[in-house]
């Protein structure tokens, strides 16, 4: 008897043990199954969102479905984000050694000077070209020339290598259309005239003797504007490219914000800004034409665009006039070739700045070189006072 109860027991455990085994065995494989079929249906929907987004774009009301397709695009195409990181950390010093050299190139874009203030590099073939032209070549200036961009580029302007131009920033009606004329009405000078480089001279200057230099030149032009023509200018004569007693065109630009900061703060009624410089040319380059039977030093009106070929737009360089810029500019130019034709170079548009980022109706002036007599300099002074007059004083 006995021994058949252990018979049972054996016969009963075995068959609880090989149930136990199926039990988990199949329980096991179920889960297993399930969890496969889980994770590939996870998988699936994971692919077709990540490489079909427009396709599995369902009952996801919460964001619009752009800015869903570009969350999802930026996971099929990690890089772009990866960059975008990357960008972050390192701008600031990216950023803050090209500002440098930007501002360093443009302090030595215009006319590099030795530490005696002779000229180092200066126009080439264009100003020598110009000066070879003795007649007075005249230009048509009616509107219907000058809407077309291809014959206003190639009598009005010469674009640097350093910067480029496009239809849109040069639309003749539309700058010569612009309103530039000045109120002389009410207290105040309307007019700020200064020299972000005062050591220019010419061939026959006298060392030490302001009244032979850029700013001597830039007083009688300060005088004519005011006593001829009524038009209040301020004449400032501050000196930003010295360094220790040498001429030093370093950051010259950027030493005079400050002051010409300062000046338009105190001056609300200034309206118009004119900086005078004097241009460098080959040795052999003499710039002069003849206005009234006299011999006159040619001017070139300059236009920066905040813009150069290699860096494209310069956001430290930011000018939100430059249209105004190019309007008074072209008006200047136009003026100048009605009244006295072969008296203005063409137009000359480099990258930069260039200060003239203080007032829409600003003007950065090149007259003659320092192969130029302080008399031509003088006749020219009348000259662009008259042309000036006629753009924004009458």
């Amino acid at each position: 008897m006995r021994k058949k109860q252990n018979i049972i027991k054996v016969i009963t455990g075995g068959l609880i043990l090989c149930l136990s085994v199926y039990v988990i065995y199949g329980g096991s494989a179920r889960i297993i199954e399930e969890w496969t079929i889980r994770l590939n249906e996870g998988l699936q929907e994971r692919v077709e969102e990540t490489y079909m987004a427009n396709l599995t774009y369902v009952n996801r009301d919460e964001k619009k479905l752009e800015e869903w397709i570009t969350e999802h695009a930026l996971s099929v195409i990690p890089l772009g984000s990866y960059i975008d990181e990357k960008a972050v950390y390192s701008s600031e010093l990216e950023d803050e050694m090209t500002n440098e050299m930007i501002l360093a190139k443009q302090a030595a874009d215009e006319n590099e000077v030795d530490e005696n203030g002779k000229l180092v590099n200066g126009d080439g073939e264009e100003a020598a070209k110009e000066a070879a032209q003795t007649n007075k070549k005249e230009v048509d200036t009616s509107m219907e020339k000058m809407n077309d961009f291809q014959y206003l580029l190639s009598h009005f302007y010469t674009v640097d290598s350093s910067t480029f131009v496009n239809p849109e920033d040069l639309q003749a009606e539309k700058l010569l259309g612009a309103d530039m004329k000045i109120n002389k009405s009410g207290e105040g000078p309307k007019i700020l005239l200064y020299h972000t480089h005062s050591q220019e001279a010419f061939v026959d200057s006298v060392p030490g003797d302001a009244n032979t230099t850029i700013v001597g030149v830039g007083r009688y032009l300060s005088k004519l504007l005011n006593e001829k023509y009524g038009i209040e200018t301020l004449h400032h004569e501050g000196i930003y490219d010295m360094e220790d007693g040498k001429v030093d065109r370093s950051y010259a630009y950027e030493r005079a914000i400050p002051e010409i900061t300062k000046i338009l703060e105190e001056n609300p009624s200034i309206e118009m800004v004119i900086d005078l410089h004097r241009d460098g040319v080959r040795e052999d380059t003499h710039l002069v034409t003849e206005v009234n039977g006299k011999p006159t030093a040619k001017i070139m009106f300059f236009n920066g665009l905040s813009r150069t070929r290699s860096n494209g737009k310069v956001t430290i360089l930011e000018n939100p006039y430059i249209q105004d810029n190019l309007a008074l500019s072209l008006q200047m130019k136009v003026a100048a070739e009605e009244l006295y034709p072969g008296f203005t170079r063409n137009i000359y548009l480099k990258g930069y700045r260039y200060n003239m980022h203080f007032k829409p109706k600003t003007l950065l002036v090149e007259g003659g070189a320092q192969t130029n007599t302080v008399e031509e300099m003088m006749n020219a002074m009348e000259v662009l006072a008259e042309v000036l007059n006629s753009v924004v004083g009458e």
